[in-house]
């Protein structure tokens, strides 16, 4: 396959630098103090509003630990999920997440961040009687060969990173098509769960565990490049 511009070849040159892959069982912003005081009202303690801001998780933790562990998931599932599942899917999920790590086997790739965010949250109420689960926070930097701008996005980042991964990586077998800009890459935006700008060039990803682990890593350091599926096109 050629892919071409304007009957040029196109695609864009980047050097990546892997600086670092680090577990974490807890992502920072996940719960409000807002949505604790929610869920408080939803596990039925009285006078929630009456706390003090130190006391409120603590209560919201003994609150959760008076229901048995699936019916909670079931609140906890329909505060955070609401709007995206329907009654029997939070009931089938609030039973397979007891045993299952449903936010990397959840077919809906979207809903794998917030369903790690409830995970984590039961998991550490009940100290342990749901899956305990990681993520990856990795910063890396991310610049132009040439110099040329560009807007930096998750499918560029996927689409830049995989290049340092070793071959059995999952996310070159599944997406090998949208990787290599043949055919569009929604999956992305669910894959890669915070993108942040730290500085110049550098950048901090979240993904699970399920898409990348540390020892998948092979190149800290290398060059690639990068297909934009949207500027594409294919000539046999």
């Amino acid at each position: 396959m050629v892919i071409l511009l304007n009957n040029k070849y196109f695609f864009m040159q980047f050097l990546v630098k892997i600086n670092n892959v680090k577990n974490t069982d807890e992502l920072e912003g996940s719960w409000s103090l807002s949505d604790f005081k929610e869920l408080l009202n939803r596990f039925e303690v009285p006078d929630a509003d009456t706390l003090k801001e130190n006391e409120v998780k603590d209560f919201l933790f003994m609150a959760i630990n008076e229901f048995e562990p699936r019916e909670a998931a079931s609140i906890v599932l329909d505060y955070k999920l609401s709007d995206h599942l329907n009654e029997g899917q939070i009931d089938n999920i609030s039973l397979e997440m007891l045993e299952e790590k449903m936010a990397e086997k959840y077919t809906e790739i979207d809903l794998h961040k917030p369903l790690f965010e409830v995970n984590q949250l039961l998991y550490k109420a009940y100290n342990g009687k749901f899956p305990h689960i990681q993520v990856n926070v990795i910063d890396l930097e991310i610049k132009s060969k040439n110099g040329e701008d560009f807007e930096i996005d998750k499918e560029l980042v996927l689409k830049a990173l995989v290049h340092g991964l070793s071959d059995n990586n999952l996310l070159l077998r599944l997406f090998g098509d949208q990787l290599e800009g043949k055919v569009p890459f929604p999956e992305a935006e669910g894959i890669i769960w915070e993108l942040k700008g730290k500085e110049a060039d550098r950048y901090e990803m979240v993904t699970s565990e399920k898409w990348l682990t540390k020892d998948e890593v092979e190149k800290t350091e290398f060059e690639c490049e990068v297909v934009p599926y949207e500027e594409a096109k294919e000539e046999n």
